[in-house]
């Protein structure tokens, strides 16, 4: 799914200057300002901002969950013979991991072309959503159109990494408007709160939008009379064909339909929300060098020990959304139902969230952790044991939905604490926060990349048969353990990892004591760097 989502708001906080971060630090100056009136956002304010947030999810989950499928079953070109043009599994594992990885090196360099932005009429941030969404709509469309040519990998490939490229020049700025519709941060926490909410909704409409116009009008399969994976006789050839372009034409009504809504929101964004250049920025102050505070961030211990560990359940949730429907369609059978199925998997998510949110509060972010990414487990050794049951197939969507809701959520929990830490260690080191965001939104792109470029080779050693009505026992046997064993390690040895993540709850409140004692001691002495290395190391 598009895991994202929250994922890039951390990198383009880097967009923001230094004097914002450090206007907090600087208590005295602020007292000597008049009080100014409180900037109220109305409702529609919050929506139209909120809106905004669904394009990058409803694409990203249409993708996540349906472009494998679509590159190995239906992108086929037929040359008007028995045997059409395919993408073959080797092509369709390079396609997917060149997409997921050039997104994410996409990300700093967007965000530093951004930073380099002037400030027009509309904003710094407002042209590059305004420019860049006719651009994505155009390029989304073309990765599900079948160019009418042989070898069109290159077709895939160009389109997947353009749009992209084009989505993070829309979800950037985006992200980093937050900073900028208001002042007061009560405001933006609310605002964020809207937009959480229409992030979560949005993967729930892109999975059901292209899961049931798609579900529709599947893939035709080849198959002869006497059941093995054949091209078909010229009798049925041409029906086959047409069944093709069916489906063909059913990925383009979906993709059609999500670019709309793509549009839509933009313009909602665009005509509802107003970006306000924030009034400390020429008192910005030389930013901490790239490479330096990247070097600090890294030799974080938390830092590092978390991002490992959600590193391997990241991994193992991906590899469980790329296969779920090649393994709904071919090892349990259920080709006219996997739609259904990741629906129910999104709304059970949907649904949990807020319960999970009540429970890391309730009882710890760690115990949250071990107990909501772990009871995937039972649920896909299920999987892996039992025969074809339909029903118990929906209890373990809906099951394995709590889990998503947990991996969805406790990152973007977890990071600020591990931030809070840093800062009580290196108290000097302000500017940091966009490193820490950035760079954990970097590796788990990047392993969405390797999960699908490994998962697909490894169906195409297997003998995956494009368009088979069924597949050998070799590639059966492998979706199954892609979909059920795999994730079962990755989770396990994630588990394993954040058993050395130090900060608890008893940590995370004697961080925030240290933080308090910080701010006051500014508030009382100037805080000058020398009293501040000390309090820190007192603390």
């Amino acid at each position: 799914m598009a895991k994202g989502e929250g994922a890039e708001s951390g990198s383009a906080a880097g967009l923001l200057p230094t004097g914002i971060l450090q206007a907090s630090e600087r208590p005295v100056q602020a007292k000597k300002e008049p009080k100014k009136k409180k900037q109220q956002l109305s409702i529609c304010n919050k929506l139209c901002y909120a809106v905004g947030g669904a394009p990058y999810q409803v694409t990203g989950c249409a993708l996540g969950f349906f472009l494998q499928i679509y590159l190995l079953d239906v992108a086929l070109v037929s040359d008007g013979a028995a045997s059409p043009f395919q993408v073959d599994p080797l092509s369709a594992s390079i396609i997917l991991f060149v997409g997921r990885a050039w997104d994410a090196f996409t990300d700093p360099l967007v965000g530093f072309c951004i930073s380099k932005s002037p400030w027009t009429r509309l904003g710094r941030l407002m042209p590059w959503i305004i420019f860049s969404t006719p651009l994505a709509v155009i390029a989304y469309f073309l990765i599900w159109f079948v160019p009418d040519f042989p070898h069109s990998q290159l077709w895939y490939l160009l389109f997947y990494c353009l749009f992209e490229t084009l989505v993070t020049c829309f979800h950037v700025p985006y992200s980093a408007l937050t900073m900028f519709i208001s002042t007061e941060q009560s405001e933006r926490d609310s605002a964020t709160a809207y937009r959480m909410t229409v992030e979560v909704l949005g993967t729930v409409l892109g999975t059901a939008i292209q899961g049931q116009i798609v579900g529709q009008a599947n893939a035709p399969c080849l198959q002869d009379s006497n059941g093995s994976e054949l091209a078909l006789a010229a009798a049925n050839h041409t029906q086959s064909i047409s069944s093709l372009k069916r489906t063909q034409n059913a990925y383009l009504l979906a993709a059609g339909v999500i670019a709309s809504i793509y549009v839509v929101c933009a313009i909602i964004l665009t005509l509802g929300v107003r970006e306000q250049r924030e009034p400390y920025e020429a008192q910005q102050a030389e930013p901490m060098p790239f490479f330096r505070g990247l070097r600090m961030v890294l030799s974080h211990g938390p830092y590092v020990k978390l991002i490992a560990g959600f590193l391997f359940t990241s991994l193992a949730f991906m590899l469980v959304e790329g296969n779920f429907a090649l393994f709904c369609t071919y090892t349990l059978g259920f080709r006219n139902e996997f739609q259904n199925l990741l629906l129910a998997i999104m709304l059970s998510a949907t649904f949990t969230i807020p319960i999970w949110q009540w429970f890391l509060t309730r009882f710890g972010k760690k115990t949250a952790v071990y107990i909501g990414i772990s009871s995937a487990v039972p649920f896909l050794i299920l999987v892996a044991l039992m025969k074809r049951n339909l029903i118990v197939t929906y209890v373990v969507a809906i099951a394995a939905g709590v889990s998503v809701a947990a991996a969805f959520l406790l990152p973007w929990s977890m990071l600020p604490d591990v931030i809070d830490d840093f800062h009580v260690k290196q108290p000097h080191s302000r500017g940091t926060e966009p490193i820490f965001f950035s760079f954990y939104v970097f590796f788990t792109k990047f392993a969405s990349g390797v999960s699908l470029g490994i998962s697909t080779l490894s169906l195409d050693f297997a003998g995956y048969r494009t368009q088979g009505c069924s597949q050998p026992a070799y590639v059966k046997f492998t979706l199954k353990m892609l979909v059920t064993m795999a994730p079962i390690v990755l989770i396990l040895l994630g588990l394993l990892l954040f058993k050395l993540y130090p900060i608890d709850e008893e940590k995370r409140r004697q961080n925030k004591k240290a933080l308090q004692a910080l701010r006051d001691e500014g508030s009382s002495s100037g805080c000058s760097d020398t009293d501040s290395t000390e309090l820190a190391s007192i603390l």
